[in-house]
């Protein structure tokens, strides 16, 4: 049976909707918000109506109704902890999407929440697939040299795990019974292990770990980091080098990667320092993740709208091929790993997954 899904996507100023035939997109469209509105309102979850009457004008012209609808998918922002796969939205979920249970405040939140405005009016399932709090470390991943402090998983779960499906579907093998090295490489880098259908280890891209990306600052010597925030008490810059002032911000004024790569070939020693930086920074980390694998690497799987840039790719097959096959996937899945996850359930090859409340690992655990 070929299923009809919508998408939503939501981000700082703009809403992504996908409308699904089965795994075929049949319309997208990038709903923009106007900055200065987005502003009036006091929380992320007020944005709701704004943002609900913005899509449906969008889906009014495209002549979608939303009535033939089979289900309504919205990206899982606000959970805590949860181990990947397909959550069917409950109030559970809403409450926490709604308060930002896990701390983050983003856009990202209403994504189960107008997903269950579209699915309630139409009696139709809601789910959030492989939220962005998606937790499969094992212990060791978690642990630091720090006793009560521990590495957190954030990373682009949901662009990382569908990459490794889709890659073992067009190979005829199943997800489950592989090891991959899965990169997301974009305004953020995500390098992550993945072991046997699982997301055992990454870096943290919210905290400051992995390689150096276009507004994020990567890993840093831990001490020179604290007399840094010794130096600069404004608590609030600081922390912003892990997210927005870092990486290529920090080095040249610029989150944008084109702009630095030309600005490298063309001769710019400076922009070409920090690309090559970047550069071998994320193929430092790709050999981190094939050791963390023992070296049982089915494929080294690279995604994310950076890996569009051919040299990128090239550098990065160079150094790497001799641990396993590298394969691009340029841009991102997002929307079809969304719909995809919907679909899976619906067709009854993956049960849909309860959302307890609690995180899925403490230190308690």
């Amino acid at each position: 049976m070929s299923y009809k899904i919508l998408t939503i996507n939501p981000g700082s100023t703009s809403t992504k909707v996908g409308y699904f035939d089965g795994d075929k997109l049949e319309f997208s469209v990038n709903v923009s918000h106007d900055a200065a509105k987005l502003a009036e309102f006091a929380g992320i979850s007020d944005q709701l109506p704004y943002r609900r009457d913005l899509i449906l004008e969008e889906i009014k012209k495209a002549g979608i109704d939303l009535s033939q609808v089979d289900a309504f998918v919205g990206r899982g922002g606000g959970l805590l902890s949860v181990e990947g796969g397909t959550y069917k939205v409950d109030e559970t979920i809403l409450d926490h999407a709604r308060r930002g249970a896990n701390g983050i405040q983003h856009p990202a939140q209403l994504g189960s929440q107008l997903a269950a405005e579209f699915a309630n009016q139409y009696s139709k399932p809601a789910f959030v697939v492989n939220p962005p709090d998606t937790d499969e470390f094992i212990i060791e991943a978690r642990m630091t040299g720090i006793k009560g402090v521990y590495r957190q998983s954030h990373l682009h779960a949901l662009n990382l795990k569908e990459t490794a499906i889709r890659h073992s579907n067009l190979n005829g093998v199943k997800y489950e019974d592989k090891n991959y090295v899965v990169c997301h490489i974009g305004g953020g880098v995500s390098i992550s292990a993945h072991r046997k259908g699982k997301m055992i280890d990454g870096n943290d891209i919210v905290a400051g770990d992995g390689p150096m990306a276009p507004t994020r600052c990567g890993s840093v010597p831990a001490a020179q980091m604290i007399r840094y925030a010794y130096e600069h008490p404004d608590k609030k810059e600081t922390l912003s080098l892990t997210t927005k002032t870092g990486g290529f911000v920090s080095h040249l004024n610029t989150s944008d990667a084109l702009d630095v790569f030309n600005r490298a070939e063309a001769g710019d020693k400076e922009a070409k320092l920090i690309w090559d930086t970047m550069t071998y920074q994320i193929i430092r980390y790709i050999g981190s993740m094939a050791a963390v694998l023992h070296g049982q690497v089915d494929g080294i799987l690279l995604g994310g709208g950076m890996v569009h840039n051919k040299k990128l790719v090239a550098d990065i097959t160079e150094a790497c091929s001799w641990i396993a096959p590298v394969t691009a996937y340029p841009g991102e899945f997002e929307l079809e790993a969304m719909a995809a996850g919907a679909i899976r359930v619906l067709d009854g090859v993956e049960e849909a997954k309860v959302y307890t409340g609690e995180p899925c690992w403490t230190p308690e655990d």
